[in-house]
């Protein structure tokens, strides 16, 4: 989903190799990169990108998918590596959440961002504000609407309530310079907050702010270089800053980098500016030259600024590439097979097939580059669907009413169906989290019919016409802890996260129907952000040394979380923290194979949309629902989740270590009758939630 466009509605709406090997010699005709870089066995390069909304399967079973459509990407991850189809988001299921989640290996409650783009936090007087899941690293909250905000800590957040480890620094520690291409959090997100936490309040970057805030952005904001220690790409002679990370396990001083196309791109396109790979220069949507913006970052942008990056001592980069499905920047959003969306898959599938090529002629390629790709999240799409088109031959054609996201005001909904008036703020979204007013206990007299009245909420559908139940699933701070969506912060703590019908995007507005509470809004189409739907199942593509080529695969279960660590698996890297993910084994070449029944169950237990995430929702929206003498019902299930989840936790941890070779104290040692004892205590867990659930 689109990063700008939907925040400003949403503000105005309220394994295991051990040791580092050195490199193999480049090949002929291959860009130079520093000899200090020392990665894995055969390992060169790195090049990691996530699409935001892309998807293998097909949306409309008449119209080839995204990837179809981009042969040349899907054609060099099946013919060099493995395509996993049955991979998961984190919850919520949304772009910060989701590739923050990549990027770290763990989950939001263990590096702060469990609810995205956005999210409410509570003042010390019970109201709401605005924080931002986008910001710079080390940047405190970011809340647009006001200097002062009331929750000062960093907006990447680990469990203990420091700052959390950043994604780049086994890599420059390693000697290799790092990449970062419009990939959440790792350059600088806004100009509000992050070119002070950065540059200083009075640096001449500040000042610009203030002169030609337009062109800030497009100087400052989303491209960076992480550099390895003491390398001159990053002097102050070229604009280089010190890399800050004070909550760094192990220490991080000595480290700079360079923030911003302004710096980054005379190093990088040394003989003049940087064009995109139809060759043309990259400029913003204002034509000012420089950073176009997070809806700008198409494949034809994104992959460029990767090759120029690769090309110029930067062998590990990291790159976000915007969706296909909306009209940029101006919207509306596209259907499957509408022609616009047909158009900007065939420019992605011409930019990966130039990319390709020109990393080839590079000497840059699957044989000593690890290439991981993979899409945010499935989002759903929520219009008519067409047929006698494919889109491709044949064009999809959508007429007025026919495509776009169903809005519906919970305020009004509430009111009207339910009687409910009692004061609210929300994280408007298809799985929105709410916020009482006055911050309540979860057992209140008023959070409880608050939460059973949104249960009974219902609308009319305006496509089918038929009563919708807008309720799939609830979660209150119990059954959100389990599944990793509560934080250090316990400002940002929702009330409750409402799991609504797919098809409806939740905001709150007037406490009334007189405006009508269900509408069309042509401008969005693709949903996201809810639990057991398409929109949670995604892909992963892995090609490189050490990657088997198993071709498409959808008997693996994964999730976003075993990225990071199986990355550093193939990289021959350890992170300073244990990762709530672990090393997909069975797609790495000579990875030990004993313990994929653990995996399978570990996977299962502690991934947010694992069995016992969905087992134990349904278990919690069933006692939310209750109205039981005394709430008996809601506080023993209350009780009961909180002990599903220590348990859980217990046997996670025993089994993460087990799994887990790229992290501290990760281990390649165990007793068979210890892993079939916590294989046989998860399987014990899963049957018993199950049950409780049916």
């Amino acid at each position: 989903m689109r990063r700008l466009i939907r925040l400003a509605a949403l503000a105005a709406l309220s394994i295991g190799w051990q040791a580092a090997a050195v490199p193999l010699a480049h090949a002929a005709g291959e860009p130079e990169s520093s000899s200090a870089c020392q990665l894995g066995p055969g390992v060169q390069h790195v090049i990691n990108i996530v699409f935001d909304n892309t998807h293998f399967t097909r949306d409309n079973p008449n119209v080839p998918s995204d990837l179809e459509q981009m042969p040349h990407l899907l054609n060099f991850i099946r013919s060099n590596g493995t395509l996993l189809t049955n991979e998961h988001t984190p919850l919520i299921s949304h772009t910060a959440t989701d590739i923050l989640t990549a990027l770290t290996g763990v989950y939001g409650d263990r590096m702060g961002v469990p609810v995205s783009n956005s999210f409410r936090y509570f003042n010390p007087n019970g109201t709401t504000n605005l924080g931002v899941s986008f910001a710079y690293w080390t940047d405190p909250l970011f809340d647009p609407t006001t200097s002062s905000p009331t929750d000062t800590k960093p907006n990447m957040l680990t469990a203990a309530g420091l700052n959390a480890p950043a994604p780049w620094v086994p890599f420059t520690r390693a000697g290799c310079n790092v990449g970062g291409v419009g990939t959440a959090n790792i350059e600088l997100e806004n100009i509000a907050t992050d070119i002070p936490t950065v540059f200083g309040a009075g640096s001449p970057q500040a000042q610009e702010v203030t002169t030609n805030p337009g062109q800030a952005f497009s100087d400052f904001v989303g491209i960076a270089i992480h550099c390895a220690q003491g390398d001159s790409l990053c002097s102050a002679a070229n604009g280089g800053k010190n890399d800050s990370l004070p909550d760094e396990p192990a220490g991080y001083t000595g480290f700079d980098a360079l923030f911003g196309h302004k710096y980054v791109a005379p190093q990088i396109s040394p003989t003049g500016p940087l064009t995109d790979l139809a060759g043309q220069v990259i400029q913003d949507p204002a034509g000012r030259i420089g950073f176009p913006g997070f809806d700008g970052m198409e494949a034809p942008v994104s992959l460029a600024y990767v090759a120029a990056m690769q090309e110029h001592e930067v062998p590990v980069t990291y790159a976000y590439i915007s969706d296909a499905h909306d009209n940029h920047p101006t919207g509306p959003a596209f259907g499957p097979g509408q022609p616009g969306y047909v158009a900007a898959l065939k420019s992605y599938d011409d930019a990966f097939g130039a990319f390709f090529s020109r990393l080839a002629t590079d000497g840059i390629n699957s044989s000593n580059t690890i290439f991981t790709f993979t899409a945010d999240e499935g989002d759903h799409f929520v219009g008519v669907q067409k047929t006698g088109c494919d889109g491709v031959t044949i064009p999809c054609v959508y007429g007025l009413g026919q495509i776009g996201e169903v809005n519906a005001n919970m305020a009004g909904l509430l009111a009207s169906e339910q009687g409910i008036t009692t004061p609210f703020t929300v994280h408007s979204d298809d799985a929105p989290t709410v916020y009482i007013t006055g911050n309540p206990a979860h057992d209140a007299a008023v959070t409880r019919a608050f939460e059973r009245a949104t249960s009974a909420l219902t609308a009319t559908n305006p496509y089918t016409q038929n009563t919708d139940d807008l309720t799939r699933a609830m979660a209150d701070p119990a059954e959100m802890k389990l599944l990793h969506m509560i934080t250090a912060d316990p400002a940002r703590t929702p009330t409750f996260t409402w799991f609504a019908n797919q098809d409806y995007f939740l905001f709150a507005g007037a406490r009334n129907c007189n405006s009508p509470c269900v509408t069309i809004n042509p401008a969005f189409a693709w949903n996201h952000g809810d639990i057991g739907t398409d929109i949670t199942t995604t892909w992963l593509g892995l090609v490189g040394p050490g990657v088997r080529n198993l071709g498409v695969k959808n008997d693996i279960w994964t999730d976003h979380s075993d990225i990071r660590p199986t990355l550093l698996a193939l990289a021959g890297l350890q992170d300073d923290y244990a990762h709530s993910g672990r090393p997909i084994t069975e797609a790495v070449k000579g990875a030990r194979r004993d313990l994929d029944r653990l995996a399978a169950v570990y996977k299962q237990i502690n991934a947010p949309v694992g069995q016992l995430g969905f087992d134990s929702t349904a278990f919690a929206t069933n006692a939310i629902r209750s109205n039981s003498p005394g709430d008996a019902t809601y506080l023993n299930a209350d009780a009961t989740i909180q002990s599903w989840t220590s348990r859980r936790d217990a046997f996670a941890a025993e089994m993460i270590s087990l799994l887990d070779s790229t992290a501290p104290g990760g281990s390649t040692h165990h007793n068979d009758r210890d892993v079939n004892n916590l294989i046989t205590k998860g399987q014990q867990l899963l049957d018993e939630v199950h049950a409780a659930a049916s």
